[in-house]
């Protein structure tokens, strides 16, 4: 991350490419008015794109709503994804302008919004300020915080990113291949036993191309008898991978009952969590499931996340390819 300048204001070309690109999407709308406002979203959202990747900040445009045909097309948006931190809308605004038009749907789910001034040419413009919330749809620019206070928000945001992603303990399956394993990932058959592992195709531990650890999860205490005992309701988390170390790397995530159990809980939720934490494959127990699993591939140095759910219950394990 680049150390923080003081800036008052940055004006300079709209990056050609986005000019491009906000000709493209404005010659796919239906009408005119809608294609006039595309376009400016689109100035905008490159601007500001162009800025801050000057400034140290990683985006995404690819992740942004407005980078999107169909999402331009039924919204007024103008959002830009700023990797592990959210998104901040970049709102256009012509010269002479005393207000910044903020629509209803993007009001919310935003980090903060930033008014971009469009020249009469289109062809370049000005960071005018930022405000962290809006509560209406005409926003008065005189309003707007200096364009400083943003770059300094945003790192704010990054510390505090960087500061949790450090105390987030992350499990390097690479390392598994080096014999390498974290504290409370054990041996299969340690958890499960050796009948448990026999009876259970889907495990691949027996396998020598394969490497299986595996975790117990308490999922909290349940009722255990009329006497109002209570016990510990746990799983068995096994992940397995391939020894090779290819650019890809397949991973197997499994839970499995507790040695002794034959079943586990109904209504189970496992689930896979990008790096952003959005759910992006999931699998559910019902009244007799022995074991669930779910397959995917990771490139190297991705990150993901194992989320149990039971109830208002949840255990989240994170893990990266490195």
């Amino acid at each position: 991350m680049s150390k923080i300048i003081d800036v008052l204001t940055f004006s300079t070309p709209i990056p050609v490419d986005g000019r491009h690109r906000a000709e493209e999407l404005r010659r796919q709308q239906a009408t005119q008015a809608k294609g006039e406002q595309v376009y400016l979203n689109t100035l905008s959202v490159s601007f500001v794109n162009y800025y801050l990747c000057c400034m140290g900040f990683e985006t995404d445009l690819n992740k942004s709503d407005s980078w999107n045909v169909i999402q331009q097309t039924l919204m007024d948006v103008a959002d830009l994804s700023l990797k592990n931190l959210g998104l901040l809308e970049c709102r256009p605004v012509l010269e002479d302008a005393q207000f910044v038009y903020v629509p209803p749907e993007v009001q919310s789910n935003r980090i903060g919004y930033v008014a971009v001034q469009i020249g009469k040419s289109f062809r370049e413009a000005t960071l005018l300020g930022f405000v962290k919330q809006v509560q209406t749809d005409l926003l008065p620019i005189n309003q707007l915080q200096p364009l400083e206070n943003l770059l300094e928000y945003l790192e704010e945001l990054f510390q505090v990113d960087n500061s949790l992603n450090f105390n987030q303990k992350l499990v390097k399956l690479k390392q598994w291949v080096d014999n390498i394993f974290e504290n409370g990932w054990q041996d299969v058959e340690t958890l499960l036993g050796t009948q448990s592992i026999n009876q259970s195709g889907s495990l691949r531990s027996f396998n020598d191309t394969f490497i299986s650890r595996g975790k117990l999860i308490n999922l909290g205490k349940i009722l255990s008898d009329a006497y109002g005992g209570l016990r510990q309701r746990a799983v068995v988390l096994v992940v397995t991978l391939p020894q090779d170390n290819e650019q890809e790397m397949d991973v197997i995530v499994e839970v499995h009952p507790t040695n002794g159990q034959h079943y586990l809980p109904p209504n189970l939720h496992l689930m896979i969590l990008d790096f952003e934490g959005a759910s992006v494959m999931e699998a559910q127990t019902r009244s007799s499931n022995k074991n669930i699993q779910l397959e995917f591939s990771c490139e190297m140095g991705e990150r993901f996340s194992v989320k149990l759910a039971l109830g208002d219950i949840s255990i989240t394990e994170n893990f990266v390819i490195c």
